[in-house]
């Protein structure tokens, strides 16, 4: 069994401990040994939230570490907080698995990652989005080219959330809060790494929030492939799923889903007129359905990884791919430029 201490036991770290409990064998895997967070009494709460209340609670994670010795550090704290928290674990031996982003800049994460290579350990991202059955399908579809060669992904987020607190005063509250989820599913989809991006960024009239809570990018990838996002946290009235709705096109047809249930594959069967004829064609499963639990996913992927010595999917590693994006998509906007990404 894996001992872990969860550091941060704010409003998110309870929804860590609900995809927790829902992990396969999660009782027999995983042993909850520690709490920590600045406020004491917020982590005495989640140890008693997780049927845990004999566990180590405390303010201070390095003397934590020192105490319980675990395997791993679940990282839940605030964004400003991440490196030091990190590499505070890993200089104790932990493993990571870390809320997103995983990093404030681009050199943090690097540094990041150079730590967990000198400790021998590994440091993996909370990308829940891409663990649900939608993007899990779609994948499948591009892979197994049921659509022809990859054209263009492209996916729309309208969700008038009135969220209150400090999303309401941040920065580039759509890009930084919000898209990395959609950004990260689709580089998954398309399989490649992004070289440029060009995003116009607006706080529309009537928003709530104090600065961008509206974007739009298009994202250049390998081979002619191009990624749309449109977005807004301010558009009420026909709000789309919290996973957007996705059109993914090929060379020889389209696949569609709303970011719920409704995925659709459209064909080109016909070979002449001016639109030609085209059929419905078989939607495949996910070829891992045991892997479409969302943020439970991640932590089983994650659990593994540790077990068996391998990188898991959302490693580190590949994961600032996913945080460069949106800090090029933030750098395009202010700049009012194409920029190119680099990672």
């Amino acid at each position: 069994m894996l001992s872990a201490v969860m550091a941060g036991c704010g409003a998110m770290s309870e929804g860590w401990l609900r995809a927790i409990s829902q992990v396969p064998l999660a009782a027999e895997r995983l042993e909850l040994a520690g709490f920590v967070d600045l406020d004491p009494g917020r982590a005495r709460h989640l140890a008693r939230e997780a049927g845990k209340p004999e566990a180590a609670t405390g303010t201070d994670l390095d003397a934590m570490l020192e105490r319980v010795k675990p395997d791993i550090v679940f990282d839940v704290v605030i964004p400003g907080a991440r490196r030091p928290v990190v590499e505070t674990a890993l200089a104790h031996g932990c493993h990571v698995l870390s809320e997103k982003p995983m990093a404030e800049s681009l050199a943090d994460a690097a540094a990041l990652i150079e730590a967990a290579r000198d400790a021998g350990r590994i440091h993996a991202v909370v990308q829940n989005r891409r663990f649900v059955p939608g993007i899990r399908r779609l994948r499948r579809v591009v892979e197994e080219g049921r659509i022809g060669r990859l054209t263009g992904v492209h996916c729309d987020f309208f969700v008038g959330a009135h969220f209150g607190g400090f999303r309401e005063e941040m920065d580039h509250v759509l890009l930084l809060d919000m898209s990395i989820h959609t950004l990260d599913a689709a580089r998954y989809l398309i399989g490649a790494a992004p070289q440029a991006v060009y995003c116009h960024e607006t706080n529309p009239p009537g928003s709530w929030y104090a600065h961008g809570a509206a974007a739009s990018a298009i994202f250049e990838f390998p081979e002619g492939v191009t990624f749309t996002y449109r977005g807004s946290w301010c558009a009420e009235g026909a709000n789309t799923s919290w996973e957007g709705a996705w059109r993914v096109t090929g060379t020889e047809g389209t696949a569609t889903w709303d970011g719920a249930e409704d995925l659709r594959i459209g064909r080109v069967t016909g070979t002449e007129g001016l639109l030609r004829a085209v059929s419905p064609a078989e939607v495949p499963e996910p070829p891992d359905p045991g892997r479409t639990l969302g943020h439970a996913s991640v932590i089983d992927e994650f659990l593994s990884a540790v077990e068996t010595g391998r990188l898991p999917e959302t490693a580190a590693e590949d994961n600032i791919r996913s945080l460069a994006m949106v800090l090029a998509a933030i750098d395009s906007a202010e700049r009012r430029a194409r920029v190119t990404i680099d990672v």
